[in-house]
């Protein structure tokens, strides 16, 4: 299962993501520590259905019982001055690297124009590799930005990450 990460102006982040059989949920991680697990209406995803506010160490151990997950940050939507409201929105996500994933030990050559998304940095431990070359081998513990509309960002991550 992925994570999406969202930033909540003034307020802090959303962990938000959806269950094989279509349930979304998210967490959210306000700024002053409190922890809300949200449960959305399966027929309008964008609405709440239930909220459970978490305290003290619950967060945590509901963590380690659900295990890790794949988190992956969203950048602020970049947008393109363009008089087509029809043109594709450009967005930047950070996706790292599971252990699991097949990309792992692999160049980002091998990722190549599959996905027509662009991969414009890698993070690795305390550095950031900007406009890494074809050749550059990604590991696990790295994360990837890349930037490209929803579909093209869901190819990457579907590649990168998939068992």
């Amino acid at each position: 299962m992925l994570v999406d990460r969202t930033v909540l102006p003034k307020i802090g982040y959303m962990y938000g993501f959806t269950t094989a059989k279509g349930q979304r949920a998210a967490v959210v991680a306000h700024r002053d520590g409190r922890r809300d697990l949200v449960l959305f209406d399966h027929s309008a995803p964008d609405r709440t259905r239930h909220t459970v506010a978490l305290t003290g160490a619950e967060p945590g151990t509901v963590a380690q019982l659900l295990g890790s997950p794949v988190v992956v940050d969203h950048v602020e939507d970049l947008t393109r001055d363009l008089a087509d409201a029809q043109a594709p929105r450009l967005q930047a996500v950070r996706i790292p690297i599971p252990a699991t994933s097949p990309f792992a030990g692999r160049s980002l050559g091998d990722l190549g124009a599959r996905t027509g998304a662009c991969v414009v940095a890698v993070l690795r431990e305390d550095r950031t590799v900007t406009a890494p070359p074809a050749t550059f081998v990604l590991r696990h513990g790295d994360a990837v930005v890349a930037v490209g509309d929803a579909s093209a960002l869901a190819a990457v991550r579907d590649l990168l990450t998939r068992d």
